[in-house]
């Protein structure tokens, strides 16, 4: 039998090469405290350059598999990511022995997607007139939003190309994803007004102010992106009052539900934080941060169906409908968003959902804002000092507060990285009034409360250490 270029020479040994790799990656997730981060090889690079072919499953778990971001281990509370799930294994292999397009045309994909968008509509209180599409992250989904915006109030942009003047609305610390996305649009982020904050949210005064001073410049104000879950502090707005606000002056409503969204899933006081999401035009969110489930996976959720298709719908001859056959289906996802060539994102959500059940994922999610409170707590017991209110998922502290400011930006900038090389724990760090701060995402389904307490300590021996060599 003659051997195609591109089909293994031998299958069989494929298969076994394969069933050893499984192994080896279910053994690595199965015991992830015992894979921290570890800082690559200085010849990691010449290692991956192509061409050196051999036994590339070996080199994979020789080679790869070793020298992750991290994100796996429990003792991981850098930035916000997930820790990914056991159910990616099932996703990623049906995944790649399908390779389907999850563009359009009628095969099952479409489907899976619809039940995963269908499911989080629901969760998020949407209507069913609602529609979505699955996409890389909330920063694509981010544009894809506020697009469908702009078309709502310009319906001749698409064919007259940028307009001028339209004007979007957030807090001031919103994520960087809605400044790319008003650039990326063609707004301008001069167009971008970052409006100040109380007490962690949106000041709806301020807000006012700014739309009306607005209006009387001749502008036209597009949108209010509120945040659920704000980056650096894990604060949220209050999305009733911007919903009433956004009503009353007829603007879009995007909520930067990235994470913060999934609060929807937890038990009191932590679900009563999304309460309003339900009254937005649009949610950007992400299945790869507090749904735990691997890279990457993001929505937008668009509660108009068709203010969501008029903004991106188009199909050239070559991707004419048929009534039947395979050109047949509906919808094409490719009327919903950028892409024409997509991923099979859905079956990994929908493996999870499938896996462990909704209660699980409502679990983990309110054991994480414990946590939080857990690890404040275990701050203040060290003599360390909180610098922020832990409102859900996010802690931040100084390590010395006894310090000048400048100083203790310098030790808590040192801890993070000793930590990091040392005791395979990740903190992160953000600036809060002047001073660097650790900071603590737990979006981990994997951390338990000793992991904490642990780590915590760790930090108080590590500042002790440390202090000597500060200037």
């Amino acid at each position: 039998m003659t051997t195609l270029p591109l089909n293994p020479t031998d299958w069989e040994d494929l298969c076994q090469n394969l069933h050893n790799l499984l192994d080896r990656c279910v053994d690595q997730m199965r015991d992830a405290e015992d894979h921290p981060w570890q800082a690559p090889p200085d010849d990691l690079a010449k290692r991956y350059a192509i061409g050196a072919g051999g036994d590339v499953v070996a080199r994979v778990m020789d080679q790869v598999l070793p020298h992750h971001g991290g994100n796996t281990h429990p003792k991981f509370w850098g930035w916000v990511q997930g820790s990914g799930l056991a159910s990616d294994f099932v996703a990623g292999i049906a995944t790649a022995a399908m390779n389907t397009n999850g563009g359009g045309r009628n095969h099952g994909i479409n489907e899976m997607e619809r039940a995963v968008i269908d499911w989080t509509r629901c969760k998020m209180g949407f209507g069913e007139g609602a529609s979505g599409v699955l996409v890389a992250g909330t920063s694509q989904a981010t544009v894809i939003s506020l697009q469908a915006a702009r078309v709502r109030v310009c319906p001749d942009v698409r064919a007259s190309g940028s307009d001028v003047g339209l004007t979007v609305y957030a807090a001031d610390g919103v994520h960087n994803a809605t400044r790319k996305a008003v650039e990326l649009l063609g707004l301008g982020h001069d167009q971008l007004r970052l409006v100040s904050t109380q007490n962690g949210a949106m000041d709806l005064q301020a807000l006012q102010q700014a739309i009306t001073a607005d209006r009387a410049q001749g502008l036209t104000p597009l949108a209010i992106v509120g945040t659920a879950g704000s980056v650096d502090l894990g604060g949220y707005d209050d999305l009733n009052g911007l919903a009433d606000l956004a009503a009353a002056e007829e603007l879009w409503l995007h909520i930067d539900g990235a994470f913060g969204a999934w609060t929807r899933l937890a038990d009191a006081p932590w679900r009563n934080l999304t309460d309003g999401i339900d009254r937005a035009d649009s949610i950007a969110l992400d299945f790869h941060k507090w749904m735990y489930v691997g890279y990457d996976c993001g929505l937008a959720l668009i509660a108009d169906e068709a203010a969501h298709r008029a903004a991106f719908a188009a199909r050239p001859a070559y991707l004419k409908g048929t009534a039947e056959g395979l050109a047949g289906g509906d919808p094409w996802f490719c009327d919903y968003g950028i892409d024409l060539s997509r991923g099979n994102r859905a079956l990994k959500v929908w493996c999870a959902l499938e896996m462990f059940g909704e209660e699980a994922f409502s679990k983990a999610i309110t054991r994480n804002c414990a946590q939080a409170a857990h690890m404040a707590e275990q701050v203040q017991s060290h003599g360390m000092e909180v610098t922020a209110p832990v409102v859900s998922n996010i802690c931040l502290f100084t390590a010395a507060p006894d310090l000048p400011a400048d100083q203790q930006s310098d030790l808590n900038a040192q801890i993070a990285t000793h930590l990091q090389l040392h005791n395979a724990t990740v903190f992160s760090t953000t600036d809060v009034n002047g001073i660097t701060c650790l900071r603590a995402a737990i979006t981990n389904h994997r951390t338990r409360d000793h992991h904490i307490t642990e780590a915590i300590a760790d930090v108080a021996k590590v500042a002790q250490l440390l202090k000597g060599s500060l200037g």
